[in-house]
């Protein structure tokens, strides 16, 4: 895997790189002078980490006299070392500026700071591997583009949980249904002690076939939301459903969503509020 060098102007997209080669694994260190990338590549061969992505930019103007020296050293010993430069038009990045507000690290005129800083940075785009201007990259094209530069697979894990809503539904959740228009167990005297992670008592959730055409809805619903999740970059995407005591048809419609959705990797985190006795 490469040691990655990340650099380029402000308001490009760092920040998105950087997040998008942390989330594949990669051991991340921001604004580090070039002087100090040969101890980072000691330090993380010694602790036996293989991805790596440091970034060097305006912030270190200070210390950038040392550029060509100690890329050179880093380069004899790594045969795998890239560096990453981004750029984008002036225009556009006084969008980005106006936007988030920011100051800009030169903090004077924007205008006059984005020449400075290509000037300033010139010979990190000279001893770049690759350039990408990303005047008409959105966040997630940019992310995409990273993850084939570097071949990464970008893993993705659709994130289900049951709930009550008698309990409060969960505040971390990014989608939350509601399934108590189902047939309730509750008042089967013998089904009322189980969950929904019991046979019969699924058979009774989705018994009838208006059940069945509500839950077909649910899943084509969660399937789309959830590959629209990971169309956008996203890696993980969490689905809560609730019924009115997190014992019954909420446990029984995760379950089956778990089985339906294996190719989203879909995974139950928890069942919050369900309850049963190991005996039953």
């Amino acid at each position: 895997m490469p040691f990655v060098i990340v650099s380029g102007l402000s308001g490009s997209g760092k920040s998105t790189v950087l997040r998008t080669l942390e989330d594949a694994g990669f051991f991340i260190t921001d604004n580090l002078p070039p002087e100090l990338w040969g101890a980072m590549h000691d330090l993380v061969r010694a602790r036996g980490l293989t991805r790596v992505a440091v970034s060097t930019d305006a912030r270190t103007r200070d210390f950038l006299a040392s550029l060509e020296s100690s890329y050179g050293r880093l380069s004899r010993r790594r045969e795998d070392l890239h560096v990453l430069f981004l750029e984008a038009a002036a225009e556009v990045l006084l969008q980005r500026y106006n936007l988030s507000r920011r100051e800009h690290p030169l903090g004077e005129n924007l205008m006059l700071d984005f020449s400075r800083e290509r000037e300033l940075l010139a010979p990190l785009r000279a001893i770049a591997d690759t350039v990408i201007d990303t005047t008409k990259l959105s966040a997630p094209e940019l992310s995409r583009r990273v993850m084939e530069l570097y071949r990464l697979e970008q893993d993705f894990a659709l994130r289900l949980l049951s709930f009550g809503f008698k309990h409060a539904p969960p505040r971390d959740a990014d989608l939350v249904l509601d399934v108590r228009t189902l047939p309730n167990p509750y008042y089967d005297p013998e089904l009322r002690p189980r969950s929904g992670r019991r046979p019969e008592v699924a058979a009774y959730v989705f018994g009838d076939p208006a059940g069945e055409d509500f839950y077909g809805e649910i899943r084509a619903f969660v399937r789309s939301a959830a590959e629209r999740a990971r169309a956008s970059g996203r890696r993980g995407y969490t689905v809560a459903v609730g019924c009115t005591g997190g014992q019954h048809r909420s446990v029984a419609v995760t379950e089956r969503l778990r089985g339906d959705l294996g190719d989203l990797h879909a995974e139950i985190t928890e069942h919050r509020d369900m309850h049963e006795p190991e005996e039953l």
